[in-house]
């Protein structure tokens, strides 16, 4: 073997960084163990542990050092169906868009297009823009959008001689923006939802956001969090200096109420440091008893605390005075003061800005508790609102500034709301040229953008946006036209995404719910444990397998197996991929697809002994002999993985990424890994054994007449094809909820009930039948009813639950009932789901013809493999469709069906390329040969290798049926009938194919 140094340091590269990866994993798990013990089963203790952790250094490696927060971000992420929570995809209402830029015009044409565009984008590809511009014209053709569009929010883009095209373009514009804007605004919410590990990503292409939430329960509350339409609001703000007093009161009726039972002469003293901070008394005795303060003061004391003060050196001697000090300052102690305050001008600028202090993230929920009582409620001014910022000032320190606002009036309204923003861009300031933000306002906004900049000159006006603050510009002077420029320390992305904010008060354009999955904790640890079985399970068949059948070789790629599942799961924690149960359908069957490659090498080696090799050159040139093979089967599944990728999403995504990895990963483990063990074996002399007494013999002297049969494998095709298209026409598929849109439900029972029961039930409520079926026990049904999908209200899937639980309520009293998880599919996405599966599949084929094209240069090849895997996908289809409703397990065509149909296509032209890669070497040493018996001679030197390619991977599959649990049934049963389809039409069709439409019987002995 070449470049042995090479191959070695690659191996060893990797395993490094797969075990820094999977490290990350085992110090998340053993900080959420620690948690647990410490919680002992209170989940509110145990968040809190956690949350607490966060910035606290829990991993250290070589220089460098981890938080929680940071390990956690390394670790394996699961997905929601195995740990419980809420997935859900958001669409913007890109027609509410249009229509508040137009000022809601009334024009009759411009209305009906825009409804027509909504009917036509659920059965579409196109964007709602480019639909809505189209259905304009046809309405139509001479009316003018400028007409509608050119408004005051948009007099500086639009104007009456803009032409419709013009128009769109700008439309387009500002929907990408709302689209980006809408993304900033749900990344921010989420971070502030307080969820571990959140995922919140842009669709490409689609116009959704899709958004993971792990563990969440209130599915009403993420419902109104993600659908809400954003709050812009611009504030006057109450600064330190006017609040210190109230929240030196606040700190001291804290101290009563937390430690009632401290002595008196620690009140008397906290009364003195009270009354010598007093600004209305002596700013310059304020000054000096701070400096007199330094060592025991709230403000130097916190920070030598927090930040590690040279004075406070030994450990548990500054957690004691932090102690003591908390237990007398208890505000104070979480509400940290700038340090250094020791001029007038010092204290001058701590007290303008209107920032009461910097909190601990870990501890905003203890101030905010302090602040909400009553007691202390009653020390503060009734005008003033307590809000966060946003994000944290210090990149070091995970913190955020508490800003107190004004209230203006009774009604708790802000002067000045986002509808009052006609547009807002990043732009650069023209002396110092940093970035900064500029704004334009309406003519309402602008007299009362007047009005406040007027009388807050030298004040700060807070932009809080969902009720978190975004910036605090200080106002210098009065602005008269609307027009203004916020500056401040701002990188240019931090400009862009403020002004994309500003932009969408001005922009109502909602976010709503196309797609939801709930999975309940509990399912999701069924789904763990199932998966777990069958992996177990899978592992210990194809260990077991290959021992019996190749002795000292299958010992050995059982070494290379387990170093590729290792490989496996380094590599997807080194990607942060989300590992999802079709994900580990994906890793099961890596296990078995991993071994194909030994067999082939295997099966050359053994050929080559029997030719009379001595062992070393045997193996020498069996690895040789097999690359082929090898490279051309694997590049051809992988090529289909990488399609399933791009254009699946959710589990085909996940199933998809593990194939690809487990493709790359195993092919190097299988070539590279096993010949180093091999090399070591010879080198010390070993006994090396490709065959067991009973396998020795196997498969030899075979000859099978494959070709002359093959009339015979047409008319059992014809006939399963025939059988499989008549029940599609008459019978259809039970298509599910990602095919056809709706909302589905399971729902288990305490006690056994019927699926006729439960559809009588629910009838009423939902106004017709729902499809109800058995899922697993007769404890449990899956319930898919299509009741207000096209309803476009925020609460309109809280009305459905509560229509399903009054419904099963009155149905069966007595009978207590769960939802386990639920799934929400709106038309348009289920449209878009069908469409990528067709391309999908079409894609597939056209990759696999061409591919093979380039590889063999005969068009019959590339014609008999598509040919094969078009028979292969039809079949499944066909008994899909034949055994519905009669096998006692859900047959759904749904997303992880494509998934499965297509790595069937992925399995089956593995196969064929084996067969045609051992017909094109024979071709080329017999030119003259017929091509009838070369092609009977290659499937049957072929066939041992595809026996026990097919059996390992049917004994996978056969643990995923039988142990992976009902969630995958049905994938798993697509599967296994398409491994043994695959494995009939690699040798029944794709090679008499190739026989059949040769006529010259001969064309194919140019190969070489």
């Amino acid at each position: 073997m070449q470049s042995k140094g090479a191959i070695k340091f690659i191996a060893i590269a990797l395993a490094i960084v797969c075990i820094y990866q999977l490290s990350f994993t085992w110090k998340t798990h053993q900080v959420e163990n620690q948690a647990k013990e410490f919680a002992k089963g209170d989940s509110a203790k145990e968040r809190v542990y956690l949350d607490s952790m966060k910035s606290e250094n829990v991993y250290n490696m070589l220089v460098q050092k981890y938080t929680y927060a940071e390990c956690k971000e390394r670790e394996i992420n699961l997905g929601l169906d195995l740990k419980g929570g809420m997935n859900v995809t958001l669409e913007v209402s890109i027609a509410d868009l249009i229509k508040a830029m137009s000022n809601n015009s009334p024009d009759p044409t411009f209305n009906k297009a825009i409804n027509n565009a909504v009917e036509r984008e659920k059965t579409t590809q196109k964007d709602f823009v480019t639909l809505f511009g189209e259905e304009f014209n046809k309405l139509d053709p001479n009316a003018r959008l400028s007409a509608i569009f050119s408004n005051a929010a948009l007099q500086d883009k639009v104007s009456l001689n803009s032409t419709n095209d013009e128009v769109l373009k700008i439309i387009k514009k500002e929907a990408d923006d709302a689209f980006e804007s809408t993304y900033k605004i749900l990344r921010t919410r989420i971070d502030k939802f307080g969820v571990t590990q959140p995922n919140i990503q842009k669709l490409s292409g689609s116009g959704r956001i899709l958004v993971e939430l792990p563990g969440v329960k209130d599915k009403e509350r993420v419902r109104k969090l993600l659908q809400g339409t954003a709050k812009l609001e611009f504030w006057e703000t109450i600064t330190m200096g006017e609040m210190f007093p109230s929240l030196e009161k606040a700190n001291e009726a804290l101290r009563s109420i937390i430690t009632p039972d401290l002595d008196t002469a620690g009140k008397k003293d906290t009364s003195k440091v009270a009354d010598k901070n007093d600004t209305t008394k002596n700013g310059k005795k304020l000054v000096a008893d701070k400096d007199s303060l330094k060592d025991s003061s709230k403000l130097s004391l916190t920070q030598q605390i927090a930040k590690g003060d040279s004075a406070t050196k030994d450990t548990s001697k500054a957690a004691q005075t932090y102690a003591e000090f908390a237990k007398k300052n208890p505000l104070w102690a979480v509400l940290h003061q700038p340090q250094g305050i020791k001029t007038m001008e010092d204290q001058k600028a701590w007290f303008k800005p209107p920032v009461m202090g910097t909190v601990l993230v870990k501890d905003t929920a203890k101030v905010n508790a302090y602040l909400a009582m009553p007691q202390i409620k009653s020390l503060f001014p009734r005008e003033c609102k307590f809000l966060w910022s946003i994000k944290s000032k210090s990149k070091q320190v995970n913190q955020l500034e508490l800003i107190a606002i004004k209230i203006p009036n009774r009604e708790g309204k802000a002067k000045l709301e986002g509808d009052a923003i006609v547009d807002a861009s990043q732009d650069f300031g023209q002396l110092d040229h940093r970035p900064e933000i500029t704004m334009n306002m309406s003519p309402d906004g602008a007299n009362i953008w007047r009005r406040m900049t007027a009388e807050n000159k030298d004040r700060c006006i807070a932009i809080v946006l969902d009720d978190y603050v975004y910036s605090f510009p200080n106002v210098i002077n009065e602005i008269p036209n609307g027009r203004s420029s916020i500056t401040g320390n701002f990188e240019v992305s931090e400009a862009k995404d403020l002004a994309n904010i500003l932009k969408a008060g001005k922009l109502p354009a909602p976010a709503r719910i196309v797609e939801e999955a709930v999975v309940g904790p509990s399912l999701g640890q069924e789904a763990i444990n199932a998966g777990l079985l069958s992996f177990i399970i899978a592992l210990l068949l194809v260990l077991v397998y290959m021992a019996f059948y190749y002795s000292t070789a299958g010992r050995v790629a059982d070494i290379a197996l387990f170093v590729n599942i290792f490989f496996v799961f380094g590599v997807l924690a080194s990607l942060g991929a989300v590992l999802t149960l079709p994900g580990i359908a994906g890793i099961v069957l890596t296990i078995g697809m991993s071994v194909d490659a030994n067999v082939l090498i295997y099966e050359r080696i053994r050929e080559e002994i029997t030719n009379g090799k001595g062992m070393r050159l045997a193996i020498t040139d069996g690895y040789k002999m097999a690359y082929s093979s090898i490279i051309d089967s694997n590049v051809t599944t992988l090529l289909i993985g990488i399609i399933l990728y791009s254009f699946g999403s959710g589990p085909i995504q996940g199933f998809a990424t593990t194939l690809v990895i487990g493709i790359c990963t195993s092919l190097f483990c299988a070539i590279f890994i096993t010949r180093f063990i091999f090399d070591w074996l010879l080198i010390k002399n070993k006994t090396i054994k490709f065959a067991t007494k009973l396998t020795e013999g196997a498969f030899k002297n075979i000859n099978i007449d494959f070709i002359g049969k093959r009339k015979y494998y047409y008319i059992i095709s014809g006939t399963i094809l025939v059988a499989g298209i008549i029940s599609i026409a008459v019978k259809g598929f039970n298509f599910g909820v990602d095919f056809k849109g709706g909302h589905t439900y399971q729902v288990k029972f305490a006690n056994e009930i019927t699926t006729a029961n439960v559809r009588d039930g629910l009838t009423p409520v939902f106004g017709s039948a729902p499809e109800v079926k058995t899922f697993g026990s007769n404890h449990e049904v899956k319930i898919t009813t299509t009741y207000l999908i096209d309803d476009v209200r925020p609460d309109a899937d809280s009305i459905i639950e509560k229509k399903l639980h009054d419904g099963l309520n009155t149905k069966f009293a007595g009978n207590a009932h769960e939802i386990r998880s639920s799934q929400k599919v709106g038309p348009t996405i289920a449209n878009d789901i069908k469409v990528s599966a067709i391309w999908a599949i079409f894609f597939s084929l056209v990759v696999v013809f061409f591919y093979i094209l380039i590889r063999f240069k005969k068009w019959q090849f590339s014609l008999g493999a598509v040919v094969s895997l078009f028979h292969d996908v039809v079949i499944v289809l066909s008994l899909f469709s034949i055994f519905n409703g009669i096998l006692p397990f859900s047959l759904e065509v749904d997303q992880a069906f494509i998934a499965a149909v297509l790595t069937v296509m992925g399995y089956s032209i593995t196969d064929t390329v084996v067969v045609f890669d051992r017909l094109r070497e024979h071709l080329a040493l017999h030119k003259k040969q017929e091509i009838g018996p070369v092609l009977n001679y290659a499937l049957n030197a072929t066939l041992s290798r595809t026996i026990n390619s097919s059996l390992t991977i049917f004994f996978v599959l056969l643990s995923i049926f039988l142990f992976g649990g009902d969630v995958i049934r049905g994938f798993s049963f697509a599967l296994l009938i398409g491994v043994v389809v695959g494995t009939y039409s690699s040798i029944c069709i794709a090679t008499p194919i190739v026989l059949d439409f040769d006529k010259s019987q001969r064309g194919l002995t140019d190969l070489k």
